[in-house]
């Protein structure tokens, strides 16, 4: 498995990294237990989560279930060690956590406190931002957000009294470095800047979507992070099961869609050809479609570690070949040929 350097914070994490959000619903205990010790086992030192999960559907009773999960398995095994653990923190507009509040700098202590409990651990590697009190353009909103009506001055005194707290974590050594998700190009410049000017905690990574289908990350974005040091966590690099190709004729009985008919906005006219394009690449290259995209978007110049779930420890057996796929420039061109015809299709 190969290891990537996590922004400037020293840590080193594997270039594919365990989502856990069915942790707890989708994925019965006893199986996401044995999904740790085999992502161990192939390589895998990375392990992401969050307050809120699970999901599909997110709901007040079952905040932070996903991340009990993990606790119990660290402190069934002792192993707390062998993980990087990332866990996030909700951002404004989810209901079902705090009633959809914003995170503020008073919140983080608390928020921290919780996930460590949860996790049965006492510190946490990467401590993230779920989303931007001010939105953003992920999950589809790209298509309406306007952030021409943005108060500029609060967001930025929000943004220091965010950091002043999280620079109080690390010191306190509860959080080990800082991350953000689902931001955009000046959100992440901006939080930059104001950790330079501070001395608190710089970004270390941003965990936004990305994947043969949804390529937003590739323009503006990642000019910011090769040039910072900032490294992309992309989560759904098979677009919620897209790429595998099992939707083409179809929902499978217990599949994701069967729970979420339109995958989260994923579903339209255009994206079951762009899916055709890009399974054809694989078969005339002889490549398994899955370790194709998640090879690819493991291996972008930009990108630390990306995110897959598996909702049974099979799924996580057949990711686990990536870590001996390589793709030729010829197989590269085939898929950005692919993009170009079939750009942005959801």
């Amino acid at each position: 498995m190969r290891m990537n350097a996590l922004g400037r914070t020293g840590i080193t994490v594997s270039e594919l990294c365990l989502g856990t959000m069915t942790f707890g619903r989708h994925t019965e205990e006893a199986d996401a237990h044995a999904q740790m010790d085999r992502a161990l086992d192939g390589g895998i030192n990375f392990l992401d989560t969050a307050e809120m999960y699970p999901v599909n559907p997110i709901e007040a009773e079952t905040v932070g279930d996903s991340e009990r999960v993990v606790g119990r398995w660290m402190a069934k095994t002792g192993r707390r060690g062998d993980w990087v653990v990332a866990t996030k923190v909700t951002g404004e507009g989810s209901s079902a956590v705090r009633d959809g509040g914003p995170i503020t700098g008073d919140l983080i202590p608390q928020t921290v406190e919780a996930s460590l409990q949860r996790l049965q651990t006492d510190y946490i590697d990467l401590y993230q931002l779920h989303w931007a009190n001010r939105g953003s353009y992920a999950f589809r909103q790209h298509w309406t957000y306007d952030p021409s009506g943005q108060d500029r001055d609060a967001i930025v005194q929000n943004m220091q009294d965010v950091l002043g707290a999280l620079g109080r974590e690390v010191e306190k050594g509860r959080v080990r470095a800082f991350g953000l998700s689902n931001e955009t190009t000046w959100g992440t410049a901006m939080w930059l800047r104001l950790a330079e000017e501070s001395g608190a905690p710089r970004v270390a990574s941003i965990q936004n979507e990305y994947s043969l289908l949804c390529r937003l990350a590739d323009t503006d974005l990642a000019e910011l992070m090769v040039n910072e040091d900032v490294g992309l966590l992309p989560f759904s690099p098979l677009a919620q099961g897209l790429l595998t190709g099992k939707y083409q004729d179809g929902i499978p009985a217990g599949s994701r869609r069967e729970v979420n008919p339109e995958l989260g906005g994923r579903m339209t006219d255009r994206v079951l050809p762009a899916v055709a394009a890009y399974l054809e690449v694989a078969r005339a290259f002889d490549l398994d479609p899955v370790q194709m995209a998640l090879a690819w978007s493991a291996r972008r110049p930009f990108v630390t570690s990306s995110i897959f779930g598996a909702t049974h420890s099979g799924q996580l057996e057949h990711a686990l070949g990536v870590a001996e796929l390589t793709l030729s420039d010829e197989v590269l061109d085939a898929l950005n040929t692919a993009h170009k015809a079939h750009p942005l299709p959801y």
